[in-house]
């Protein structure tokens, strides 16, 4: 639940989120860690959730890249912050856009979660199980580009909307199979419908799938300092890679776009896989860039320049049918 509370109450920390299950848990993480660290009352005031409702959310009829991409998931969010309506934001960090809005900053990272995909199916124990010509509900040009360049037999069907209507979907018998973020499940309680954790050596997850971001006012010393202290170092080279490779693709939101950055033992390298590829999955250009993890941004747009070499002119203008994330 969110908290009633006056939006212009000074004495609140105002948390502001999407109104989905998952964001609220997400949100609710987020406090926890802000309270952990400094105690509750924070210095800033005693803290309260404000949920928003955004585009993405409401518009469930079509594909995400058809009403204006992943930033739908955002814009309100922003909005409210930039008219101090909340003072910092709580997001998965896959849904925010390459290039942050004039204004607002990402404050921290919190530590990132499962980051593979997962496979659910009532009928079948894993995607190599699925029979011709199987249908697969997904909102994700991403994973269908994955699933079509293995096996182009399978029929892809748009299934959107938060992870309960989705499992919904499924259970009516809409498809045979879906495809969702471990990260999402494991933060509702909901790991038992996972039938199979795809590797990513199978499946590359979006860029910065697991993570959690928190977003406030460029200047704001005071949230910026609060947050510093739960910012999750390591999560934040990764990200900070997969997302400097997206910068340098600049794809549109209909291009189907993969990533995942993983540190050594002790943290000083990094290895960052990343793919590039059409919706239909009849072209797949996928390559690995490692380095030392203090490099983190220069590595990604190393990457991204390479996919962008190897899948030539044109390529990320013309991605094929589909549209997601």
């Amino acid at each position: 639940m969110t908290d009633p509370i006056d939006p212009t109450d000074p004495k609140f920390l105002r948390i502001g989120t999407r109104a989905s299950p998952l964001a609220l848990a997400q949100a609710h993480a987020a406090r926890d860690l802000i309270e952990a660290a400094h105690g509750t009352p924070t210095p800033l005031g005693a803290t309260s959730i404000v949920d928003l409702k955004t585009t993405g959310d409401l518009v469930l009829d079509r594909p995400l890249a058809d009403i204006g991409g992943k930033g739908l998931f955002s814009k309100e969010i922003d909005r409210a912050l930039l008219d101090n309506r909340v003072d910092l934001a709580v997001h998965s960090m896959k849904d925010l856009e390459t290039w942050m809005p004039d204004g607002i900053v990402i404050a921290a990272v919190l530590e990132r979660e499962d980051p593979r995909d997962a496979f659910i199916s009532n009928s079948h124990q894993s995607l190599s199980d699925l029979p011709q010509g199987a249908v697969i509900g997904t909102a994700s040009v991403r994973r269908q580009a994955q699933l079509l360049h293995w096996r182009p037999d399978l029929k892809c069907v748009t299934f959107r909307g938060n992870v309960q209507t989705r499992l919904g979907k499924l259970a009516d018998g809409q498809a045979d199979a879906t495809l969702l973020a471990c990260a999402g499940l494991n933060r509702l309680g909901r790991a038992e419908v996972v039938t199979q954790a795809i590797a990513p050596e199978d499946m590359l997850p979006a860029v910065a799938q697991g993570a959690v971001a928190i977003t406030c006012r460029a200047g704001d010393d005071r949230v910026l300092d609060l947050l510093a202290a739960i910012n999750h170092a390591p999560t934040l080279a990764r990200v900070t890679a997969e997302r400097a490779m997206l910068e340098a693709l600049d794809g549109s939101c209909r291009t189907p776009i993969g990533g995942l950055a993983v540190l050594s033992d002790d943290g000083s390298e990094m290895t960052l896989d990343g793919l590039v590829a059409r919706g239909d999955g009849s072209a797949l250009h996928r390559a690995r860039r490692s380095g030392r993890t203090g490099d983190a941004y220069r590595l990604g747009r190393d990457l991204g320049e390479q996919l962008k070499a190897m899948a030539g002119p044109g390529f990320l203008d013309d991605p094929g049918p589909g549209g997601g994330s």
